[in-house]
C-alpha cells in the first residue's frame, strides 16, 4: 500500500504483532518474593506442600469429642449417657469447637445440636460413626503434595494456600524490565512555554508497563539528536524491552527508526491501523525496540496492540482479553478499507438498553478523547465501518491488567 506521506508499505496489525513477538524472549531471571508481593506473579519452580493441612485431627463441628462406640444405637427415645470432663475415655466426652484438636482417646464428634447437657451429664441423641465430624490429617492437602507447576500465575487464593502449608516466600520469574524513553526537543515535564508540550506519552506508557506486569524505567526526555538517541537506546539494552515515544514517522525530525536501524534492525515501519500507523518495530543486540508514535492516542493504541502482548510473552503470562460490551450504534461509524481502525466510543444507558456513540475515528493527538471514552470499537481491515443500528463490541481496553 503506497502512502504519500513517505511510507512505502503498511504491515497488517496481526502480522506486525507476530513479528514483534518472535523477537521477544521469555524472562529467565527469577527471584524469591514474600507471599504478600506475589499476586499475579508466575511460579518459576514447582511448589510442593511442606506440611499437611490440617496437620492434626480436628473437630469439624462444634460439639463434644467422644468415642464413637459410646454412642452406638443412641436416638431421641434412647439417648446415650456420657460424662463431660477434660479428657475422653470410656463413657466420657469433652467439649470441642470447630477447628479444635481432637483430644486423645476420641475418634468422633457429636454435634452440639444432638446433645442435651445437665451439669456434667450429657445426653446424646444421635449415634456417630468412627471419624464422624472429624477432619483427618491431610484432608485439605497432604504433605509433599504438588500444588503448582512452573508457569502457574498466582492468585490470592493460591497465596493463602501456600501460607497454610508453611511457606512465607515463593520463587517466581522476574518481571520484564522495560526502558521507556520519551523523545522530542519540544517536550518538558512542567510549565511549558509557547511551542513546548508537557511530556505525557512516556509517563503513560511506563504506567501501562507496571499495570501489565512489567517493571518500568521511565527515562528523561531525549532530544531529536541521533547520537543522543542512540546512546539512550544502547544504555538500556540490558532491559528486556526498550520503548521510545515520538519521532517514529517519516518527517525531518522523525529519526528514531533510522537510529535503531543504524544500531540493529527495523523490521516493521508503518502498520495498517488508525490512529497510529507510524509505529516501528525493531531489535538491537537481541533487545526488541518498540517505537511508538508521538501523538498521544496513537501512542496508546499501539501500546495496547504491541507492547501489552510483548510484555505478556516476556512475562510468560498471556494477558486476558479485554472486557467487551455489545451495544448498537447510535450513528454511522466509518472506517477506511484495508486499515484496522480503533474508534473511540461512549456508552449510554437508554432506559436499560446500552447504546454506543462514536466520539472519534480521527484525532490521534486528542488525549481526552481516550481518557473520557468508555472504550473503543475495533473495525477490521475488511470492513468499511458499521452502519447506525449495527451491534458492535466495545472493548474496555483499560479494564484488564
Amino acid at each position: 500500500m503506497n502512502d504519500e506521506r513517505g511510507f512505502s508499505e503498511f504491515t497488517r496489525t496481526a502480522a506486525a504483532r507476530e513479528r514483534l513477538l518472535s523477537a521477544v524472549s521469555p524472562v529467565e531471571r527469577t527471584e524469591r518474593v514474600d507471599l504478600r508481593q506475589a499476586d499475579g506473579r508466575v511460579v518459576a519452580t514447582a511448589v510442593d506442600a511442606e506440611r499437611a493441612v490440617p496437620h492434626y485431627q480436628r473437630a469439624a463441628m462444634d460439639g463434644y469429642a467422644v468415642r464413637a462406640a459410646d454412642t452406638f444405637d443412641a436416638n431421641d427415645r434412647s439417648p446415650a449417657s456420657l460424662r463431660v470432663g477434660d479428657s475422653v475415655g470410656r463413657g466420657q466426652a469433652t467439649r470441642v469447637h470447630t477447628g479444635s484438636e481432637l483430644p486423645e482417646g476420641a475418634n468422633a464428634v457429636v454435634m452440639v445440636e444432638a446433645t442435651e447437657r445437665t451439669g456434667e451429664d450429657l445426653a446424646v441423641f444421635e449415634a456417630v460413626p468412627e471419624g464422624g465430624n472429624v477432619a483427618p490429617v491431610g484432608e485439605d492437602v497432604t504433605a509433599g503434595q504438588r500444588l503448582f507447576d512452573e508457569g502457574h500465575v498466582l492468585r490470592p487464593s493460591d497465596l493463602g494456600l501456600l501460607k497454610a502449608v508453611g511457606l512465607s516466600t515463593v520463587e517466581v520469574y522476574d518481571r520484564p524490565r522495560v526502558s521507556v524513553v520519551p523523545t522530542g526537543e519540544e517536550l518538558v515535564q512542567t510549565d511549558p512555554d509557547p511551542g513546548e508540550i508537557i511530556e505525557t506519552n512516556g509517563q503513560t506508557v511506563a504506567q501501562y508497563v507496571e499495570r501489565w506486569g512489567g517493571a518500568a524505567t521511565y527515562r528523561d526526555v531525549v532530544t531529536d539528536d541521533a547520537d543522543a538517541l542512540r546512546a539512550a537506546i544502547e544504555r538500556d539494552l540490558d532491559h528486556d524491552l526498550v520503548v521510545t515515544t515520538g519521532g517514529s514517522s517519516v518527517g525531518e525530525r522523525d529519526i528514531v527508526p533510522e537510529v535503531v536501524a543504524s544500531a540493529g534492525e527495523v523490521f516493521v515501519h508503518g502498520v495498517a491501523l488508525k490512529p497510529g500507523h507510524p509505529v516501528a518495530l525493531g531489535v538491537v543486540e537481541d533487545t526488541p525496540v518498540l517505537m511508538l508514535p508521538g501523538y498521544p492516542v496513537a501512542c496508546i493504541v499501539n501500546a495496547v496492540q504491541f507492547l501489552r502482548p510483548a510484555l505478556g510473552a516476556a512475562a510468560r503470562r498471556p494477558l486476558p482479553a479485554h472486557p467487551r460490551t455489545d451495544a448498537p450504534l447510535t450513528q454511522k461509524l466509518p472506517s477506511e478499507p484495508g486499515v484496522r481502525t480503533f474508534a473511540r466510543v461512549e456508552l449510554h444507558d437508554d432506559g436499560g438498553d446500552v447504546r454506543a456513540t462514536p466520539t472519534r475515528t480521527k484525532g490521534a493527538g486528542v488525549l481526552s478523547s481516550v481518557a473520557l471514552a468508555d472504550g473503543w470499537v475495533e473495525v477490521p481491515e475488511r470492513r468499511e465501518g458499521y452502519a447506525e443500528g449495527d451491534t458492535v463490541a466495545v472493548q474496555d481496553w483499560e479494564g484488564t491488567r
